[in-house]
């Protein structure tokens, strides 16, 4: 269907989209109507321009004012610029080679589409074409908005957060879309910025140069010159009494004073450095951009004229006369006022200040809105367990890190160069990490070491990892999210649900995902993989009302298997709470009853190992018993002659001695339970002990439970010896 026609003086534009209807729509049952519009705006020589609606409903928008939205991201457009019979030729001019390489000339139809893939904001549609031997060039300027977010205000708070975590990560080049930005005297100045500044600049900078140069300022100078009587053109009153004394010597040289003409002043010595500064700048940035596969043959003809010309502006005689810039002792009103002095100086000072993506009249191109969006995830996962971990600045550690890309542009580091760790006191309590690639080369330097991948590599957008000491020291417990910019439709109850492909890929990243302990015991071991991932969670720009997202099934499937989507989108503070309290659980719940709601494999018995047996260690005639114990080194645990029936032995795996009057501190795991005699546990000689049998734990060391002794309730305990507890129970015996 027409969506939008051009008439021009010398060709008419028409704009089509098959599917906009079904993109407008989505639009709107997405976003408020309100934002879904644009600003448009046009070269000169237009005669109309008009907007075709439902049931040929036809609207004239005038220039610079906004109208309805005919742009949205990764929707394709069919156009058609058919040229009136004095046109004779025509071409595309995007500064992209894929889209000029999409547009084809025959006989007087200049056609093509484009589609802006996920690149927002504005953008510009270019041609040129020839009248006669004139080149002429037509540009239409718009915006294309998101399907999924609202430009106007949730673009620019992704932008805000991302830029206040970290400056300048959000831009980009060659992308198809723009977006303005404003001076900022805090920051530095990307290379990036310096070409897109100059990139605007760069025709009136030359034109100033080339003024300056045709009529530059000048000044009197004092020359000195030595001639002898008959070539002085007039006779200074102070060389009078002089020509008087020395008349009857024809070659006497009498040291003569003229006021002559330079062009050696201080603004000049500044033209001259400023170009010449500029003008090397160009060359080498040029010779980046070159390189570039996506730079199009308009834009590299276009690079190569402005450089050339720089080049024959610092070769022209005019600078041979021109000294060394050795700065300005102050002000000049010439560079401020003066014409073709103050363009250069203004452009000079552009250059050299540092700018902050906002609203201004400068244009700067940013990653894709897919991209942004999931930096942005990333930073609010950062921001949520920090909030529930109550930590401050300090005690998060920034590992995290900006890597040049190739060109001049930032990106994330990835893996362990991403890492964000966050401690209390020094104990490290969480760590997240951005696009770790988890591979079969388990020391690859973008992913984590401990986890391992034995088929095809995966790389989850986000990964966090909670520390819990409760079972044993530094357990870690891990948990992905993986950021999506899409939503695969609507539930009956109008709430935004993302892709099945997405959630698939969290089932896949789950079971791909393994663990590899590589401690030095483990190591001696057999090479042992262990299942790590405990779930796996979709962050998606959705909408909904908050009670109706609790009840769609994506967010119900997160308590029954740990897989499942949350709604996330800037200033919906509401929905970010189901992340905040999901996160907060995580946080709260202890290791064991996580892993005690961890699914099962099938035939697969889990063991969580909730059970805790504290009995009590009273010296003896072994030397080496008690103070084993109270070492924290003891291998084996030996009852008395009797141990309570009441106590099952079948799913004990824990053990924590008890010393009279100090209490409890100690961790063990028993490894092993077995029958032995009094002889044997003591270590005696006496023959009567050898018919005493009793029970004996075989004991490993985990942990300490408490930094000193915690006292209990002896009264619990079974005759004054043992409590049969659970890991929760502890804090109350």
């Amino acid at each position: 269907m027409d969506l939008l026609t051009i008439r021009h003086k010398d060709f008419t534009l028409y704009i089509e989209c098959a599917k906009f209807d079904a993109t407008w729509y989505k639009a709107k049952s997405n976003l408020d109507e309100d934002a879904l519009v644009s600003t448009y705006s046009w070269s000169d020589g237009v005669e109309s321009v008009v907007i075709h609606g439902d049931s040929d409903e036809v609207t004239t928008i005038n220039k610079g004012e906004q109208a309805q939205a005919i742009f949205f991201d990764n929707t394709d457009y069919p156009i058609w610029v058919e040229f009136n019979d004095h046109v004779n030729n025509a071409q595309w001019g995007s500064d992209l080679q894929s889209d000029n390489e999409k547009f084809s000339f025959r006989g007087h139809t200049l056609a093509g589409y484009i589609n802006y893939g996920n690149d927002i904001g504005r953008s510009e549609i270019k041609f040129i074409y020839k009248v006669g031997k004139e080149t002429c060039k037509f540009r239409f300027s718009f915006e294309v908005l998101s399907s999924k977010l609202d430009y106007h205000k949730h673009w620019k708070a992704i932008i805000e957060d991302i830029e206040r975590e970290y400056h300048m990560l959000s831009i980009d080049y060659l992308r198809r879309t723009f977006h303005g930005f404003t001076p900022d005297k805090n920051q530095d100045t990307p290379e990036l910025i310096w070409w897109s500044i100059f990139s605007g600049e760069q025709q009136k900078f030359i034109k100033a140069c080339k003024n300056i140069i045709e009529r530059p300022r000048h000044r009197l100078h004092g020359h000195k010159s030595y001639m002898r009587a008959d070539k002085l053109k007039h006779i200074p009153a102070y060389i009078e009494n002089e020509l008087a004394e020395h008349k009857q010597e024809y070659a006497h040289l009498y040291c003569v004073e003229e006021q002559i003409q330079t062009n050696d002043t201080q603004e000049n010595r500044f033209l001259k450095f400023a170009l010449t500064q500029i003008a090397s700048k160009y060359e080498a940035l040029k010779r980046q951009i070159e390189c570039l596969k996506g730079a199009s043959d308009t834009m590299r003809h276009e690079m190569e004229n402005v450089s050339a010309t720089l080049k024959r502006l610092q070769n022209n005689p005019f600078f041979r006369t021109i000294g060394r810039f050795k700065g300005l002792n102050q002000e000049s009103l010439v560079l401020q006022r003066a014409t073709g002095y103050s363009q250069v100086y203004r452009t000079w000072n552009l250059l050299r200040r540092a700018y902050s993506l906002n609203d201004g009249i400068y244009k700067l191109q940013t990653k894709d809105i897919a991209t942004l969006y999931e930096i942005w995830c990333f930073i609010e996962v950062s921001h949520i367990v920090k909030e529930q971990l109550h930590l401050n600045d300090e005690d998060v550690e920034q590992k995290n890190r900006m890597e040049i890309n190739g060109l001049f542009t930032w990106e994330l580091g990835k893996g362990e160069h991403s890492r964000i760790l966050f401690k209390k006191d020094n104990v490290e309590l969480a760590e997240l990490v951005y696009n770790p690639k988890s591979t079969e080369n388990e020391n690859n330097a973008t992913g984590i070491k401990e986890l391992v991948v034995k088929t095809v590599p995966q790389k989850p957008d986000i990964i966090l990892r909670l520390t819990k000491n409760d079972i044993e020291e530094n357990m870690k417990m891990t948990y992905l999210f993986d950021a999506k910019y899409r939503i695969g439709g609507k539930d009956r109850n109008g709430v935004d649900v993302p892709p099945d492909d997405a959630i698939n890929q969290m089932h896949r990243y789950r079971d791909a995902i393994y663990y590899k302990d590589y401690s030095a015991d483990a190591l001696k071991s057999a090479d042992v993989l262990k299942k790590e991932v405990i779930g796996g969670y979709i962050l998606f720009p959705g909408d909904g009302k908050h009670d109706n997202i609790k009840d769609a099934t994506f967010y119900k499937s997160i308590d029954a298997v740990n897989i499942g989507a949350f709604p996330l989108r800037p200033k919906d503070e509401q929905n970010r709470q189901l992340l905040e309290e999901f996160i907060k659980n995580l946080i709260e719940t202890k290791s064991q009853k996580i892993i005690e709601n961890v699914i099962p494999q099938k035939g697969t018995f889990v063991d969580v190992g909730n059970r805790v047996l504290i009995g009590f260690v009273k010296p003896n005639n072994r030397q080496d018993y008690y103070q084993n114990f109270i070492d924290g080194k003891a291998d084996l645990y030996y009852t008395g002659r009797q141990f309570p029936t009441t106590i099952a032995l079948d799913d004990l795996h824990y053990f924590i001695p008890y010393f009279k009057e100090k209490g409890i501190r100690d961790l063990y795991e028993i490894t092993g339970i077995r029958t032995i005699t009094a002889k044997e546990a003591k270590q005696s000689d006496d023959e009567s002990d050898k018919d005493d049998i009793r029970l004996a734990f075989k004991l490993r060391f985990i942990r300490k439970l408490f930094d000193d002794y915690k006292m209990i309730d002896t009264s619990k305990m079974i005759k004054y010896t043992f409590i049969d507890t659970t890991f929760d129970g502890i804090e109350t015996v």
